[in-house]
């Protein structure tokens, strides 16, 4: 079957991944679990993992095999012929990169599953990936799915060999902050690097590409529009473009609030194409969807019906899809914000530096009052050094997030800290 190809990439790519550092995600990963499906954006490190654990794992690197299915030889080659052909030469663990861009990849893992019981799989994909009941059956309950975000504040510090900072949980920074920051920065120049972060460093290549970082991010962003989310969701050429054009116009109004109207006439879209480009881009991790706190997605459960400690009492979840508009879009990240756009407005930079970080464990929502709300509890006011508690005055389990300062006080927290979240 021509294997020589497959295996000579396996190998130049065993022999130039770099053992120093391994991403958050790493350790947290079940790695014995027979199918295991690890999503996330492109250039957040997915490939990088894969190899990592085949080296640190595998005396015999031959019991495991590597593969892009993005590669050529899957032109004129199937999956099963790929695992039929290791599993028959001793292999017993097979890793597939970049699922979502192979045709019919669910039907072809199941069966291999099935088949071959003493093969392990790991497959990665967009973050867009979707596991279908109805195509996979039970397999859909036995896989183990994880999503692997870029680097935090926290792994690029230790990626940068500037400090190695443990995970904090958000309840150590709420209660516990002052003395976090002051042992961390009594030894660290926190905000010199913090900027540099703001602008570069959520995705791992920052450190490959130098000056062309924009350069290759922008190339990331083209792809996952023209590639990754057509491969998913199948929408057509139009709809490609105004996705394109809708980033555009995120990117230049830096929307606090969202005038679907407004963008509608713009893309000259009706409203339901308008939310499902906002949907897919969500899911593709370029915007970051908030909703009303009282809207259901705060994820609160119908059962419990906890109370609200900022005086609101959840209600019973609504039936929210992707029509549904939201309160306010994001950028994911704010390296997609410098890339996109001319001019960063300072607040929409905090907030959406506060939501990447916070967001990867925990869930947002948009309160009356405030910011952002944390797990329907905690109630944030995200700003400057000088902010204050006006907005939040009186309301308990209420915190001023401030950027610009290394150590706060009291329900005052500096902005840096949330970024040791995982």
């Amino acid at each position: 079957m021509q294997m020589d190809r497959l295996f000579k990439t396996y190998g130049r790519l065993l022999a130039e991944t770099d053992l120093r550092f391994t991403r958050y995600l790493y350790e947290k990963i079940n790695w014995d679990n027979r199918l295991i499906v690890i999503k996330g954006a492109k250039g957040v490190g997915k490939t990088t993992m894969l190899l990592q654990h085949i080296l640190r794992t595998f005396e015999d690197k031959q019991k495991a095999l590597y593969a892009s299915l993005d590669h050529i030889w899957f032109a004129n080659h199937s999956v099963l012929d790929l695992a039929e052909y290791h599993y028959t030469h001793g292999g017993t663990h097979l890793f597939l990169d970049e699922v979502h861009k192979y045709k019919g990849w669910q039907q072809e893992i199941k069966n291999i599953y099935d088949s071959y019981p003493g093969l392990h799989i790991v497959v990665t994909g967009s973050s867009m990936l979707k596991l279908e009941e109805s195509m996979m059956g039970d397999l859909s309950r036995r896989h183990r799915q994880y999503t692997l975000d870029g680097l935090s504040f926290r792994e690029y510090l230790q990626l940068e060999q500037v400090a190695q900072l443990p995970v904090l949980t958000l309840e150590t920074v709420l209660n516990d902050h002052f003395m976090q920051a002051s042992q961390i920065t009594s030894n660290v120049k926190v905000l010199q690097h913090f900027e540099k972060y703001i602008e570069t460093g959520y995705y791992p290549f920052y450190r490959e590409e130098g000056d062309g970082f924009f350069d290759r991010l922008q190339q990331v962003i083209e792809t996952i529009v023209t590639s990754e989310i057509p491969s998913v969701s199948n929408i057509e050429y139009d709809s490609v473009y105004k996705a394109k054009q809708l980033l555009a116009v995120l990117a230049e109004s830096s929307p606090y609030t969202l005038n679907i109207s407004g963008l509608c006439v713009t893309l000259q879209a009706s409203r339901n194409n308008v939310l499902k480009l906002i949907d897919l881009m969500d899911k593709a991790a370029l915007v970051r969807r908030l909703y009303g706190a009282d809207s259901g997605m705060n994820f609160w459960s119908s059962e419990s019906q906890r109370a609200c400690s900022i005086g609101r009492v959840a209600t019973k979840v609504k039936n929210i899809n992707m029509l549904t508009k939201p309160e306010k879009v994001l950028f994911y990240n704010t390296n997609l914000m410098h890339c996109l756009t001319p001019h960063v407005e300072d607040g929409t930079m905090r907030e959406t530096y506060f939501a990447s970080q916070v967001g990867v464990g925990h869930k947002l929502s948009m309160p009356n009052q405030g910011d952002l709300v944390v797990d329907g509890r905690w109630l944030f006011e995200v700003g400057g050094k000088s902010k204050g508690f006006k907005q939040i005055k009186g309301i308990e389990d209420s915190y001023v997030v401030s950027d610009g300062i290394d150590i706060g006080h009291g329900k005052k927290i500096p902005l840096w800290l949330f970024g040791l979240l995982y």
